[in-house]
């Protein structure tokens, strides 16, 4: 763990100045800011602020402009991929108390909030007016987060991703001007898509302080099913199958055998022990029958046994939990132990060819490597679990995920299809985009220059 170096006297007093007891160097606050979900070491941030305003971060970027001090903005800490550590030290801007509701627009679909506000606190927010936000990444992830790395989820493979459904954001730039970056209009033909660049950038261009975001109006019947399969081959040829048959399916997600062990025994479930597929319907109350049915044909014939679906609210919120807590289900594998999470991405064509041969390489690994992932729209994870103790065991894990990349970009997909790049995975952006990744630079150049958005990340200067 770095230790958190002695701020320039005159900033801090400066910072306190404007936030009091919402500044602070203390050590404890620090490294809890210096540590996400991945596998890097921690590296906390010099000072944390938590700025409850847009004009307050706006302060306090031109106080670290001023003064030449990195900013890293935070919203949880649950990235994967090292964004929020401060690895040239800094000041952590902390976002958690900037978590209003601005406003709820019931009749055009979309809703005002303050970059700290979290998915599940939007949804229970809202929940009076028969609306919902879809987006949903398993972790109860800050909405300006989940705009930062461009997240989506499970509901994904029908809502879309972050990308999708911001219809504008409210930054704080590098040089302090404040600028908001859409209106509230359905479509726009205004200028540069400046939405959609701030969408996954990482903080590496600006402090995002407000988004809108679209709702959906919660369907009249919804349906989870779950299925096991006698083979990964069937899970994959089921999901290519219930895309290209066009089955509206709502959330479609897969976990292999030695996944499901671990929820059975993390989350108290009796699933059978075979590689699975978890499946949601939203519509009518005929048409999640009809989907449910159609889907249940097309698995049987791909070696699909005991499959089982429901309406019950309080049963589909017990398979999804148990879905999401899956991550921390399989890191009991190795007690101790951090996971490297791949992230890749594939034409759903290719979804089977791509899995088939991951699947083969991974049994040559030294201990079990569970799969799991959002495979409705192409997105799979192998977790490789290391000993931090241990270099040797990363570099052994990193080389299976450069060559499931290289298979990825072979297959016309990507390196991430939804974690983003932050420190892990600038090597395999350029392998991916090439020249594109210099544009990427130019971009980050014109709007800080100085170098003080979360440096590091994405393309460092």
């Amino acid at each position: 763990m770095n230790q958190p170096r002695e701020l320039n006297t005159t900033l801090v007093n400066e910072l306190k100045a404007l936030l009091g007891e919402r500044a602070t160097t203390a050590r404890g606050i620090c490294d809890q800011h210096g540590k996400d979900e991945s596998y890097f070491p921690p590296a906390a941030p010099d000072a944390v602020v938590f700025p409850q305003s847009t004009e307050e971060v706006r302060d306090i970027v031109n106080i670290c402009r001023r003064h030449q001090v990195p900013m890293i903005p935070y919203g949880v800490g649950t990235s994967l991929e090292g964004h929020i550590l401060a690895v040239k030290g800094g000041v952590c801007i902390d976002v958690s108390q900037m978590n209003k509701v601005l406003a709820v627009h019931e009749a055009d679909l979309d809703a005002v909030v303050q970059a700290g506000v979290t998915r599940k606190q939007l949804n229970e927010h809202i929940r009076h007016t028969g609306l919902f936000f879809p987006i949903d990444p398993g972790a109860d992830a800050t909405i300006g987060g989940m705009s930062a790395t461009r997240a989506s989820g499970t509901n994904a493979v029908r809502y879309g991703t972050m990308r999708e459904n911001v219809i504008s954001l409210t930054v704080v730039l590098a040089d302090g001007r404040i600028i908001k970056t859409a209106q509230r209009a359905k479509k726009s033909a205004a200028g540069y898509d400046l939405t959609r660049l701030f969408v996954g950038s990482e903080g590496t261009l600006g402090v995002i302080t407000e988004v809108t975001v679209k709702l959906y109006a919660v369907q009249e019947a919804m349906s989870a099913a779950v299925c096991a399969f006698d083979s990964i081959e069937g899970c994959t040829k089921t999901i290519i199958q219930t895309i290209q048959a066009g089955v509206p399916v709502a959330r479609c997600e897969i976990v292999d055998a030695t996944s499901i062990s671990c929820i059975n025994s993390y989350s108290k479930m009796n699933h059978r022990v075979a590689p699975t597929l978890f499946f949601e319907f939203h519509g009518t109350q005929a048409s999640v029958v009809e989907q449910a049915e159609l889907v249940q044909e097309i698995a049987r014939e791909n070696g699909g046994k005991d499959f089982q679906w429901t309406t019950k609210a309080e049963d589909r919120t017990k398979l999804w939990e148990a879905r999401h807590n899956a991550y921390y289900a399989c890191l009991q594998l190795r007690p101790g132990c951090r996971a490297i999470s791949t992230d890749v991405c594939v034409p759903i064509s290719r979804l089977a060819e791509c899995v088939a041969e991951t699947m083969k390489d991974v049994a040559n690994y030294p201990c079990p490597v569970p799969l799991m992932g959002h495979v409705g729209d192409g997105n799979f994870h192998l977790m490789f679990l290391v000993d931090p103790a241990k270099p040797e065991e990363q570099e052994l894990a990193k080389s299976f995920n450069k060559r499931l990349v290289e298979r990825a970009l072979a297959m016309e997909g990507t390196c991430t299809g939804e974690h983003g790049i932050g420190l892990g995975k600038q090597a395999s952006l350029q392998k991916e985009l090439g020249e594109a990744v210099d544009v990427m630079r130019d971009i980050k150049r014109l709007f800080d220059p100085d170098n003080l958005m979360n440096p590091g990340k994405v393309v460092p200067l």
